[in-house]
């Protein structure tokens, strides 16, 4: 690929999300053959001036893509990250369709909304004063998980000095260190899994430790682990009902190890959100509907002797502790909140307010490397070595013979040959 040629593909993606900023898109679509797409206020338009070809997709991608990323999109067919343009931060999915290689792009808010912004309960702020135990934010795909556990880390950072990591797949939310000091990791890009970098977080003395995703069963008995010991962790998890979530914790476990996590889980649970979206007729948005259940001692009782048939009836009891059910949080609170914020406005597509640069080490590129496998030996005092290049995307092996006895000018003469 021509270095101007790649020039050209970048300069125009870059004027791409410019325009997109301009005109508040949310999302962009990449495909080739076709007119780019996008959408605004959530109504599809065309912008037939604008076509990419076949070639030039994969062009993008490939200039667009490390290595390894560029390794897992053929393993997957489909590959899901972010990144930042022109101080604009972009989750990207690329997939693969009848025409090739597509791009969906969703265009960000640069800015972290407050809890307040975000129409959620106020006291949702007592989380940010929490020290140690589990806080989990459960829902389906979409319903706004990351962007409330956002709100509660940018809570954090502005009110107290605390060291928070976060595990993430992918960044969506960059974060500038205020009274928190701030460490940000990828799946893929900084860490090889969820429960290795939860293992590594812990051996790098953290205050709060945010997990993206519960899914894995190491992942979960770790984090739990990691809130029995005296930190605060923050973690998503899919469910619908609080019994589902922790029907989830409880069960990635042998039946006979079941007990031990179940009285875990009842002696570090602090607060458990399951969040939906709810449409408003009146105001004409969409907004948070909560169920919360907070951490008191009849919550941990009725997780702790499996009664999870009696959770709801826990809930509705611990009203004056700050717990709702969904029905009561539609009805106590947000049928009585006199103003909203319009969604439109907190996640119009905005610059990063964050403004640190973006580094990659060079200690964790992928670098050619220089592997040795012997073979049955064509004569005396002779080898067979292969010669493989990470960075050579057609796997070109080259065999050659080397004498023992060979010098070392000889032996880099031979590789440079």
């Amino acid at each position: 690929m021509e270095e101007k040629t790649v020039h050209l593909l970048m300069k125009r993606f870059q004027d791409i999300i410019k325009d997109a900023i301009k005109e508040s898109l949310s999302d962009i679509y990449i495909t080739g053959g076709h007119p780019m797409v996008s959408r605004k206020n959530g109504v599809i338009q065309f912008h037939n001036t604008v076509k990419w070809t076949h070639q030039e997709v994969d062009d993008f991608l490939r200039q667009l893509l490390t290595p390894r990323q560029l390794e897992l999109l053929r393993e997957r067919k489909s590959l899901d990250y972010a990144l930042s343009v022109n101080k604009v931060r972009l989750r990207m999915n690329a997939f693969t369709t009848n025409r090739g290689m597509s791009l969906a792009i969703r265009v960000l808010s640069g800015y972290i909304p407050t809890i307040d912004e975000l129409n959620l309960h106020p006291s949702l702020e007592e989380i940010s004063k929490i020290r140690t135990g589990l806080i989990l934010t459960c829902g389906g795909t979409g319903v706004g998980k990351t962007t409330t556990i956002a709100a509660i880390i940018n809570a954090i950072n502005t009110n107290r000095p605390a060291h928070i990591i976060t595990l993430e797949n992918p960044i969506e939310y960059r974060f500038q260190s205020k009274k928190a000091f701030i460490q940000q990791r990828e799946l893929g890009a900084h860490m090889p899994s969820f429960a290795q970098g939860l293992l590594d977080a812990l051996r790098e003395n953290p205050d709060v430790i945010v997990i993206g995703e519960l899914r894995e069963t190491d992942t979960m008995q770790i984090a739990l682990t990691a809130a029995e010991s005296g930190h605060l962790v923050i973690a998503t998890l899919h469910a619908s009902t609080p019994e589902e979530a922790i029907y989830r914790l409880c069960n990635t476990v042998p039946p006979d190890a079941q007990n031990e996590v179940r009285y875990q889980l009842a002696s570090t649970l602090q607060w458990l959100i399951v969040q939906q979206l709810v449409y408003l007729k009146k105001f004409k948005i969409r907004v948070p509907l909560l169920t919360i259940v907070r951490g008191t001692q009849a919550i941990k009782n009725t997780i702790r002797e499996n009664k999870l048939n009696q959770l709801e009836s826990a809930i509705q009891i611990g009203k004056n502790e700050g717990m709702f059910t969904s029905a009561s949080y539609f009805s106590d609170y947000l049928e009585n909140r006199q103003n909203f914020t319009s969604p439109a406005q907190v996640f119009r597509p905005s610059v990063e307010t964050a403004d640190e640069v973006i580094y990659e080490s060079p200690l964790t590129k992928d670098i050619p490397l220089l592997k040795s496998l012997k073979q049955p030996s064509p004569g005396i005092g002779s080898e067979s070595i292969i010669i493989r290049s990470e960075y050579d995307r057609d796997e070109i092996e080259t065999m050659l013979t080397i004498n023992e006895d060979a010098s070392l000018q000889e032996l880099i003469r031979k590789l440079e040959s």
